[in-house]
């Protein structure tokens, strides 16, 4: 397959070298994973260990993954820990700043030079010592081309792990270039089932999640700012309990469909005054928005983490877009 980053020749070169030459690498990625998340982080161990590489994924935080990424390979070898690993060469994959790393953080930020940054958020702020960044449809894309320079053979396996990350990330290949038509069919060609990965990863819901994304889409709200029209939708504390991460990214996805609505807010709230915010919109640059807000993300979707009532979350968007 011909290269799916020209002219990137040389940085992919250095964190190959790095990622060979290191005694032990942890890969991280980020808290509350998604499938990009996860099919990076898998992808990447498991084709590190094909080389002879001792590596292990991790993921800051007690709780493991949502069910709808059960079938990802390698997924239930992941290591959820506060523990960070002594003398590994850390690698991050998707996380957008250095605090998506969760229990991680402090070692990401006190010892830069053993941590390589890999990527495709427009917002990252480069916290790594060494930092793969790239514009991409998925971080999972940025792996696949590591593994040419790797020489890392692909299998089913791999072919899954890299392919739910793309398939997601893009929405179901709604937006991205046509760099992630080429890549999805050199996957394809390992024999996934691309149905039953959709219905697996994003499609299949519960009668109970119906019922309650139904409500959720039910209560939206539309509000007026800076001459644009927001769509809020509200996963309250008792529906986030109630719902499953698949049913919650339906309604993210949702929000950006609203016709009229120039941007899609959803607000999930995490405790009596924690929310996290995703932004979506097909028009306007949310990231600029969410980096306003301490977050960050790409310019169609975005997000970042509050503290307050629910009007005082949505005040503060509509402010800053006036």
């Amino acid at each position: 397959m011909q290269l799916l980053f020209p002219g990137r020749e040389e940085d992919f070169r250095e964190v190959a070298r790095l990622l060979v030459d290191a005694p032990s690498v942890a890969v991280v990625t980020h808290i509350k994973p998604d499938a990009d998340a996860v099919g990076s982080a898998c992808a990447l161990t498991a084709g590190l260990r094909q080389l002879g590489i001792s590596a292990t994924a991790y993921i800051g935080q007690d709780f493991p993954h949502p069910e709808n990424l059960d079938t990802v390979p390698f997924v239930d070898e992941i290591v959820y820990t506060h523990n960070a690993p002594e003398g590994a060469l850390v690698v991050t994959v998707d996380c957008a700043s250095a605090d998506r790393t969760g229990a991680f953080r402090p070692v990401v930020e006190s010892d830069r030079g053993r941590v390589v940054v890999i990527d495709h958020h427009a917002s990252n702020p480069l916290f790594g010592g060494t930092n793969l960044v790239v514009g991409s449809e998925s971080t999972t894309v940025i792996v696949r081309e590591l593994f040419t320079y790797l020489g890392v053979e692909l299998d089913a396996d791999l072919a899954y792990c890299l392919y739910a990350g793309l398939v997601t990330d893009t929405g179901s290949f709604r937006w991205g270039s046509p760099r992630m038509h080429a890549l999805a069919a050199e996957l394809m060609g390992y024999g996934l089932d691309t149905r039953q990965i959709a219905m697996d990863l994003m499609d299949a819901m519960t009668p109970s999640d119906l019922r309650e994304a139904g409500s959720v889409l039910a209560e939206l709200e539309l509000f007026e700012a800076g001459g644009l029209t927001v769509a809020v939708f509200t996963v309250d504390a008792a529906r986030m309990a109630a719902m499953s991460q698949r049913a919650v990214e339906y309604i993210i996805d949702y929000s950006r469909s609203v016709q009229g609505a120039d941007i899609g807010m959803v607000l999930k709230q995490y405790g009596r005054a924690y929310w996290n915010v995703s932004l979506r919109s097909s028009t306007v640059d949310v990231s600029r928005i969410a980096t306003r807000l301490g977050g960050g993300g790409h310019i169609p979707a975005a997000g970042y983490s509050a503290s307050g009532s629910r009007d005082d979350v949505v005040a503060d968007v509509l402010r800053a877009l006036r």
